[in-house]
């Protein structure tokens, strides 16, 4: 009885394995050999250019290269945008940036916290969810602390935008640049 069982589970898992293999071949879509050069270094070099394909050994350089939360052009513009307020919690795994209360010394009695959340990796307004928070204190220290929603909120969403488009620009220069560097003309 229990070989019966250990033999259909294995071949229960056969299965599993196979099916997946075989159905992700997917369609076969013919290609116009007008749409890419018969030069195998014309081709990678579209290829990457167009952000397809891999690569498996960027120049190999001693040491190890950490492109954790460096490669995220939105993570870098929002602490490059907030980089003058302390920072409370900047957890990358979780994608969430929270600032501590901050003044400036013009008014003691007021004092502004920012939590950014992010969304997605792709540069695009929906993918930060910011929220400002206020807090007005009186002279005997009764605080009131309240979300403020409006032009704060948007300009630092504009401006994180703005900086994550230009680092993704940058990035996508000196990837090119690296790619022409490792391949002969």
């Amino acid at each position: 009885m229990i070989s019966k069982i250990y033999t259909i589970f294995r071949i229960l898992a056969i299965i599993l394995l196979i099916f997946p293999m075989l159905s992700s071949c997917g369609i076969w879509r013919p290609v116009s050999a007008k749409d890419y050069p018969p030069e195998p270094e014309k081709r990678i070099k579209k290829n990457i250019e167009e952000g397809r394909g891999i690569r498996l050994f960027k120049g190999r350089k001693k040491g190890g290269t950490f492109d954790f939360a460096s490669s995220n052009a939105l993570w870098r513009a929002s602490l490059d945008t907030i980089s003058f307020m302390p920072l409370l919690t900047a957890d990358y795994g979780g994608g969430i940036i929270i600032t501590d209360w901050y003044n400036n010394s013009n008014n003691e009695n007021q004092s502004i916290k920012i939590s950014i959340q992010f969304l997605s990796n792709e540069i695009r307004s929906d993918a930060l969810d910011i929220k400002v928070f206020k807090k007005n204190c009186e002279i005997n220290k009764n605080c009131k602390i309240v979300s403020s929603e409006g032009k704060l909120n948007n300009e630092l969403k504009l401006a994180i935008l703005k900086k994550a488009a230009i680092f993704e620009k940058e990035k996508t220069v000196r990837t090119k640049e690296e790619y022409k560097v490792q391949t002969p003309n």
